[in-house]
């Protein structure tokens, strides 16, 4: 046999079934050039050195891009083993005729491999080239969202480029051994039967419908129950599993159970589009449940990952204003009855001092005096310093002590407390009542604080990932009262009081920045005076460039890759969807073809296309924004750990994420439908 038959066979091959090749093809370009565009930010040691003054917002972006090659690559792996999975079960037949025509199983394995270079290669070579074209647009985009200079003369990462070529070609040659023992194990008989034998009615699995609605009803308690950010954390995994498992059995056996109570109900059923629609849908549903649960899955992460990441980049403001307020924040924790105490007005002092005397002028300052510990809530809405048990009852809290001086400062509103009495953020009922207990699990005295106010904001910039509340006092007597109350718990362990200057200064980022290093230099060289200031006692300094370089760095690295990862999933998802309805549509053909020629109208074939084509497809998205809603409240506590607790901003973000992607899924439909009409129609 002439060795040239065997490329232009496999070029005839691939020409011919374009159709399936085409979308494949476009799916490693598209996993390819992602995957290399991360790879380049963060392998690549240029672009760091493109981003002076930012070298703190680049190692989260750095950090953000490699846990995104993990993902991606993952993903990208499973995904193309499934979509290969699909050509190969199409192509039986195809096989099958070569190898009863003469083509030994040799051959036919010289022919795919030349069909996986063609395709492969292509692939990957052509997910490079695009990755290259795009990786300086991308680069600006994302530096331009994370407040960053914009870099110039961003080039190939070499180190990128061999990473990815190397994985996606193992990636490449794994399906080509895998379609290659496919087809050293198949029967000629079997490869020409290929996709075409029929299936027996599904039974209802009544083990699996429990355990689908089991799982998924833990699953959404789980999210729903979940009363702060660190239990969100420790259940977010399981919570996704359960729902996962509950999907697949959803669409295993749920489904099965309502095709088959639809077909029980004569009023719906004995019509033209239903009962063709729910016939199909019902014999061909143990094949189709794997690819539908897909479909759901794959959406609730597009949708679960842009609202999420968007809101965290939208609110990013947000948390900086919460974090920092000032321009510069000192900050020094003290002890209260210590012999050298510490006296505010000459630490403030001496900092404004300093920063004048390094040429920046001061605009405006204010302080806050807080005192924070940790707290159990109990199920009658009191409060207890007890840690053992903290675990057993009700969520931890991080409540936060102020001065109503500092309250004022913060907000520019007065409350007039009376002694004895609190304003409180956080904190249901009429009374703040908290049972200092011992470590030692002794009762400790019980106090009761009288709420005169309950505030509708925090004013208080504590970061905390649990629950928080917030008390403000009368003056710093009370403060020191709780401070006293919360030693003689804790103990070794108590919390000190921390005094916090904020100073917003006239300069620029790099002169603020500049302000802190020099602060240092004169700590170490013994410049400063702080005779009687107790500044010793763990004082530190935070700018709000410098801040703003890591949130944005942060929330920014979170955008990009969540947009990237969305990227993907949604290709996948497109994908998975075009390959299903391509399938249906050639086992459909045959079937629509008798039933006009006996006597079913074109406008009937229609209609029972678009029954049982809207069914399947929009089932799948309905599940997926059940969901979303149920997977809201975790989300937004995971949020609360990077200090965005803008519960508005959150379920505006996921509201627009999901309109918009179900516009897309719209259009998806509208061409996928489209195409899968003009497989099955019979041309009159």
């Amino acid at each position: 046999m002439r060795k040239s038959l065997y490329p232009r066979l496999a070029w005839q091959n691939v020409r011919n079934n374009r159709r399936f090749f085409v979308p494949f093809l476009l799916a490693i370009v598209g996993n390819v050039a992602a995957f290399y565009i991360m790879a380049a930010l963060s392998l690549d040691a240029g672009v760091k050195n493109m981003t002076p003054g930012h070298e703190s917002g680049y190692l989260y972006v750095k950090f953000m891009m490699a846990m995104g090659m993990f993902i991606a690559f993952v993903f990208s792996a499973i995904f193309l083993l499934y979509v290969n999975s699909f050509l190969m079960k199409q192509r039986k037949r195809e096989l099958g005729v070569y190898n009863i025509l003469g083509l030994g199983k040799g051959h036919i394995a010289v022919v795919l491999l030349l069909e996986t270079l063609m395709v492969g290669g292509g692939g990957i070579l052509g997910g490079l080239a695009l990755g290259a074209l795009f990786q300086r647009l991308v680069t600006l985009i994302l530096f331009r969202a994370l407040s960053f200079d914009v870099p110039f003369g961003v080039t190939v990462s070499w180190p990128a480029v061999f990473i990815t070529a190397g994985l996606f070609a193992g990636l490449i040659l794994l399906t080509l051994l895998i379609n290659l023992n496919r087809v050293r194990v198949s029967k000629p008989i079997e490869l020409l039967q290929g996709g075409s034998v029929g299936e027996r009615e599904p039974k209802t699995r009544w083990l699996m419908t429990i355990l689908g609605v089991v799982t998924l009803g833990a699953g959404y308690i789980i999210a729903i129950s979940a009363s702060n950010g660190v239990e969100a954390l420790l259940w977010y995994f399981v919570a996704v599993f359960l729902v996962i498992v509950g999907t697949y059995c959803l669409f295993t056996a749920v489904s099965i159970f309502v095709l088959k109570a639809l077909r029980r109900n004569k009023r719906f059923y004995y019509r033209t589009g239903h009962f063709i629609g729910v016939s199909g849908m019902l014999y061909r549903m143990k094949q189709n449940a794997v690819g539908l649960a897909n479909i759901c899955i794959l959406s609730t992460m597009v949708m679960v990952m842009l609202s999420g990441t968007l809101s965290l980049y939208l609110g990013s403001e947000e948390i900086l204003d919460q974090q920092t307020p000032g321009d510069i924040n000192v900050t020094v924790r003290y002890l209260p009855d210590e012999a050298d105490p510490f006296a505010p007005d000459i630490m403030l002092d001496k900092q404004v001092r300093f920063i004048q005397s390094q040429g920046v002028k001061v605009e405006d300052t204010w302080t806050t005096s807080e005192l924070g510990f940790g707290a159990g809530l109990m199920s009658d809405g009191s409060y207890t310093t007890d840690r053992f048990r903290m675990g057993t009852v009700g969520s931890v809290v991080m409540v936060t002590a102020m001065t109503e001086r500092a309250y004022t400062d913060v907000t520019g509103e007065t409350l007039d407390l009376a002694q004895g009495e609190v304003a409180a953020y956080g904190v249901e009922g009429d009374t703040f009542t908290v049972h200092w207990d011992v470590p030692n699990g002794a009762a400790g005295e019980t106090v009761d604080y009288p709420i005169a106010r309950h505030l509708k904001s925090n004013p208080s910039v504590t970061p905390s990932i649990t629950q928080l509340v917030t008390i403000v006092v009368p003056d710093q007597a009370a403060l020191n009262d709780i401070f006293c109350h919360q030693a003689e718990a804790y103990g070794e362990d108590s919390s000190p009081l921390r005094w916090t200057a904020h100073i917003n200064v006239d300069a620029g980022a790099q002169e603020i920045m500049a302000l802190e290093e020099a602060y240092w230099d004169a700590v170490d060289a013994g410049a400063v005076d702080y005779d009687g200031t107790g500044e010793w006692r763990r004082l530190s300094w935070q700018n709000r460039p410098e801040a703003e370089q890591n949130i944005y760095g942060l929330a920014g690295g979170f955008l990009f890759l969540g947009i990237f990862l969305a990227f993907i999933f949604l290709m996948a998802t497109v994908l998975i969807i075009y390959y299903k309805q391509i399938s249906e549509g050639y086992e459909d053909k045959e079937r629509f073809e008798i039933m006009q020629k006996v006597g079913l109208s074109r406008e009937e074939v229609k209609s029972s296309i678009r029954s049982q084509v809207l069914m399947v497809f929009f089932l799948p998205i309905a599940v997926a924004a059940v969901h979303i809603l149920f997977d809201f409240n975790m989300v937004e506590k995971l949020l609360t750990m990077f200090m965005l607790q803008n519960t508005t901003l959150t379920a505006l973000c996921t509201l627009g994420t999901v309109l918009v992607f179900f516009l897309v899924y719209g259009a998806v439909y509208l061409l996928t439908a489209r195409t899968y009409y003009k497989i099955v129609e019979r041309k009159p």
